[in-house]
């Protein structure tokens, strides 16, 4: 196949890291050491900084390098999930059922000659979560989901709960607060096609000081959840400072590396208000293990898992 677009001929195995500030991850140091541990230490990664809602053509060139060149194997893609997808669908072969239900791909693989799309942000969301809460969590706790963001992320955590079949594991309410009106609308029309009977609220604000008072209404031993790239891809926090974490609460925040404005803000309260605070190292580790293994065609049991988690630690 001829690519329409100017492509990199590899002389060697490629995996590639699309995201907005690709050097300063983990990964960097992570997944040589991982190629070890899957006999692979030929295999590089190579990342591909993109600007936040970039040009259609960046996103298909990006497609292209990996669809068109045979050493270039497939890639992980974060921060632009549902903007590539929706720049590049017509180039992927095949899309699996999440990626075709959340409109966004966080996985580019081949496999026979198909170039393949798969969201595995349910997936990887749903094992950190699993992790974080055990089982019957909502049942034995009351609490609620508060969710700040409106990406895949978000609309991925709320896909694994709404598919949980134990009503202890469902909240009664989720709670997704976005700046802007397009990705509620997104995650709106998703939900509808669902049947559920948790209430999912969408609230369109920009302003933390309002961000502050929904989380103060929020009942005890909630959730709250940072999925809006703020205090990573860009500056600051969805709440002031002075904004109250209800009492026994989690406080998620789904970057590990960056400023972590809310992270530290969670953490101020862990003492007045007993809030329990997670960052998103978990969730990295699940979520790059998934495409690795998707890429690789590796076989991702518990053992090997922990071999890869076990790996991670050891340079975080």
């Amino acid at each position: 196949m001829i690519s329409p677009y100017p492509i990199a001929t590899k002389s060697v195995p490629t995996f590639y890291f699309i995201g907005v500030t690709t050097t300063r991850s983990s990964i960097m140091k992570v997944f040589p050491l991982w190629m070890k541990v899957l006999g692979r230490p030929g295999v590089i990664i190579e990342g591909v900084d993109l600007k936040i809602h970039d040009s259609a053509e960046a996103y298909r060139q990006a497609v292209a390098q990996i669809k068109y060149d045979p050493l270039s194997l497939g890639a992980l893609v974060t921060t632009h999930k549902i903007d590539l997808l929706t720049a590049a669908r017509d180039m992927f072969d095949y899309l699996d059922p999440y990626a075709e239900i959340c409109d966004e791909v966080s996985s580019i693989s081949k496999l026979d000659g198909r170039l393949e799309g798969h969201a595995k942000d349910p997936i990887t969301a749903g094992l950190s979560l699993d992790s974080i809460i055990g089982e019957g969590y909502f049942g034995r706790t009351g609490g609620d989901v508060l969710c700040f963001g409106a990406g895949g992320s978000a609309i991925a955590t709320l896909l694994h709960l709404i598919n949980k079949t134990n009503p202890a594991d469902r909240p009664k309410r989720f709670i997704m607060v976005n700046r802007s009106a397009g990705r509620l609308d997104h995650a709106k029309e998703m939900v509808a096609e669902l049947h559920t009977d948790i209430r999912v609220e969408y609230i369109c604000n920009a302003d933390p000081k309002k961000n502050d008072e929904i989380m103060k209404n929020m009942p005890r031993s909630s959730i709250v959840i940072n999925a809006t790239g703020m205090g990573k891809d860009t500056p600051g926090s969805p709440i002031t400072d002075n904004g109250l974490f209800p009492k026994d609460t989690i406080a998620w925040e789904f970057n590990y590396r960056g400023e972590l404005d809310f992270m530290h803000q969670a953490l101020r309260q862990v003492k007045s208000r007993n809030v329990r605070v997670e960052d998103g190292w978990l969730y990295f580790v699940h979520g790059w293990t998934q495409v690795v293994a998707q890429v690789l065609h590796v076989n991702l049991n518990k053992t090997l898992f922990e071999e890869l988690n076990n790996a991670a630690n050891s340079v975080r």
